[in-house]
């Protein structure tokens, strides 16, 4: 794969899943505990003997910027490397990125130093998946494709959320429609027994969905990008008008992918990484880690706890407590009394003493974590939380949607999310 560069889209504003995306870019946000987004993309390649990686980034892209820097740094005796490509202003192009394709175009002249790269692997940084991408450009190469989709089957119930697509019998994709409803979705309807699927397993999933993944030969991406000029997007434009005249294939993925691009998706997906015996996903794969920044923080110290269905990260105190079905990111402090249930503690970046306090409070002090006899329920607590005691935070109210930037929270989907750096005050109810 050493004549194959990958290409992660950094993502845009990230507005579905703000309010994680307040203070960072969507990749930057935390995954399981302990890694981000950012860490599945790059350790796919990396598994995948593709080490000539960029990534192009635009909002708020400082820490994402700093974890690449800090964690994929590559032997001096390879030309292997990970290297940030942040959104500028040039006379050529007076804009910022428009969309994923204009992303890419914006970069083309130093694409082109690339002379012996053959193929071109372009990836999003917001799903959690785990993939060999090296057979995945071999089927690109041994049909002969111009462009290579990566495709999962769908049920009905998530088709409309994404751009789907029909194939004939030799794979090659000769229809699209972008997240179609109603009588457009039903025509998009296909036999999926085409892909290997099991006819039962064919009546639930009738429908190809595209993942965002795409392999283009090198010449064949730069010629497009340029002769497409006005377009911005791969999958609503540059595919769909590339396959009247291009050889575009499918390449059907059958193992689990997820689009964490909601707070919905996002929390879900976390906590099904505790599910057990075997969860939908695990990190637990020696032949295909994850990596991330090693931080040597020192093992979790859990006192008289009880523990159940969760995930602990490093550095984590937790003292008296009960935390079920859970996951808790590094350094996560938990006092006595207090019940975590269903939900997402990201932890925090340093270590707060009993007297260090947050520089965003202003009415009574409350130390960095989780204080005693709080009650949090169905809930993502976003990194440095200064949380008090008897703090019960469980919807009570049953609200979907809410906006309470100045108390310290959204409620999105149900799920209550407290902002980064949030500061809740002892004895209160959310």
């Amino acid at each position: 794969m050493k004549n194959v560069l990958g290409i992660i889209l950094g993502g845009g504003a990230g507005t579905r899943l703000y309010p994680l995306t307040q203070p960072r870019a969507k990749p930057a946000v935390s995954l399981a505990g302990k890694y981000r987004l950012i860490d599945i993309p790059i350790s796919n390649c990396i598994n995948s003997e593709i080490t000539k990686i960029y990534v192009l980034t635009q909002f708020n892209s400082a820490s994402l910027n700093r974890h690449i820097s800090r964690t994929y740094r590559f032997s001096g005796l390879s030309d292997g490397f990970t290297e940030v490509l942040a959104a500028q202003q040039t006379p050529d192009y007076p804009d910022w990125f428009q969309g994923t394709a204009d992303a890419v175009r914006q970069y083309l002249s130093l694409f082109r130093q690339w002379n012996g790269v053959e193929d071109v692997i372009i990836l999003s940084g917001d799903h959690l998946y785990r993939m060999d991408y090296s057979q995945f450009i071999q089927h690109h190469r041994e049909t002969g494709a111009d462009i290579t989709l990566s495709v999962i089957p769908i049920d009905q119930t998530r088709a409309s959320s994404f751009g789907l697509m029909k194939i004939n019998d030799q794979g090659q994709v000769i229809d699209f429609a972008e997240k179609p409803t109603g009588d457009e979705l039903e025509q998009m309807a296909v036999d999926t027994t085409t892909l290997g699927l099991s006819a039962e397993e064919a009546q639930k999933k009738r429908f190809i969905a595209s993942m965002g993944i795409y392999v283009f030969k090198k010449q064949v991406l730069f010629d497009l990008l340029e002769n497409l000029a006005d377009t911005t997007d791969f999958g609503k434009e540059i595919i769909p008008m590339a396959a009247t005249d291009h050889n575009v294939q499918a390449y059907l993925f059958n193992g689990y992918w997820e689009d964490i691009g909601t707070i919905e998706s996002f929390y879900h997906a976390n906590l099904a990484l505790t599910e057990q015996p075997h969860p939908a996903f695990s990190f637990y794969d020696e032949q295909a880690p994850i990596y991330t920044r090693s931080r040597y923080l020192p093992p979790s110290k859990i006192l008289n706890s009880k523990i159940t269905e969760s995930m602990i990260g490093d550095g984590c105190i937790l003292k008296d407590c009960q935390i079920n079905h859970s996951v808790l990111g590094l350094r996560s402090r938990i006092g006595s009394g207090s019940v975590i249930d269903n939900a997402l503690v990201m932890g925090a970046d340093h270590y707060g003493s009993e007297q260090e306090h947050s520089p965003f409070d202003t009415i009574a002090p409350v130390p960095l974590g989780i204080g005693q006899n709080c009650r949090i329920m169905k809930a993502i607590v976003d990194k440095n939380a200064h949380i008090g005691n008897d703090v019960q935070i469980f919807n009570k109210d049953r609200i979907e949607e809410a906006d309470r930037e100045e108390q310290g929270f959204y409620i999105r989907s149900g799920i209550v999310v407290t902002v980064k750096n949030a500061v809740i005050h002892d004895g209160t109810v959310i």
